[in-house]
């Protein structure tokens, strides 16, 4: 006897490391929402079976999205598990003009976080189950040189999703980090510098999966980065400095 389908709903899946989960729950038998509606549409007939919702939401606007889940919830039932996946990476630097940057940064990456969440923790805590999962980054481990503005989103993200297990402990309901290395995507593609421990999207996306599924409090993906996540947070600062002064910085906009 075939097993329930997983209800999932996932931000950003139209791309990159969101696409890779998509098709990683479409292979695992779940439903799924995803934003981009004609990137997706192809995405969809490929699996002509699966229980998929396509909503085409930017994740800033917090009321559509939170209608956009409402829809899901009325459509696909109890949620089982909600990706905060949606995410992007500028290069930003202050006193040069990039305060919109800064802001679009923040907003998608942090803000648009907790807005995924908001519409299902009333339905998840009453049920007393379900998963929240913030995908987050090694980068915000330390503030890089030249990314700012992403270092300090997902820094947010990061002790955002810390405080946000704490205060669902006891009501039921898991919280989960991930905090994915260099994965090879639209986002690692046009880094002007050598990548190290570059991971494949799908090789992720199967590793995170186990890893929401045991309901981990915190992952980093690949091992390697774990290794380098735990030592950079232990640098001192002077060191850190020195260290990072010269390092490579991704381009700004227009650069």
């Amino acid at each position: 006897m075939n097993a329930v389908p997983l209800k999932v709903f996932i931000t950003g899946a139209s791309s990159g490391i969101g696409l890779a989960l998509a098709e990683e729950y479409v292979k695992r038998g779940a439903g799924l929402v995803a934003r981009r509606a004609e990137s997706l549409a192809a995405f969809a007939a490929r699996f002509p079976h699966a229980s998929i919702s396509i909503y085409p939401v930017d994740v800033r606007d917090h009321d559509a999205l939170a209608d956009a889940a409402r829809r899901f919830i009325a459509e696909q039932g109890a949620t089982d598990i909600v990706i905060a996946n949606a995410g992007i990476s500028r290069g930003a630097l202050t006193g040069h003009g990039d305060l919109d940057a800064f802001r679009a940064v923040m907003d998608t990456n942090y803000l648009a976080m907790a807005a995924t969440f908001e519409p299902f923790v009333a339905s998840m805590t009453a049920a007393r189950r379900g998963t929240l999962v913030g995908i987050s980054s090694v980068a915000g481990v330390r503030g890089l040189p030249g990314s700012g503005a992403y270092s300090a989103s997902k820094s947010a993200a990061t002790k955002y999703l810390e405080s946000l297990r704490v205060e669902m402990r006891p009501r039921g309901v898991a919280v989960v980090t991930i905090a994915p290395g260099y994965v090879r995507s639209e986002m690692t593609a046009h880094n002007p510098y050598p990548i190290p421990f570059l991971m494949n999207a799908d090789r992720f996306a199967s590793k995170a999966a186990d890893a929401i599924a045991r309901r981990v409090r915190y992952a980093t993906f690949p091992w390697q980065m774990r290794i380098a996540g735990m030592l950079l947070h232990v640098l001192p600062r002077w060191l850190y400095d020195a260290l990072f002064e010269k390092a490579p910085r991704k381009p700004r906009a227009g650069e």
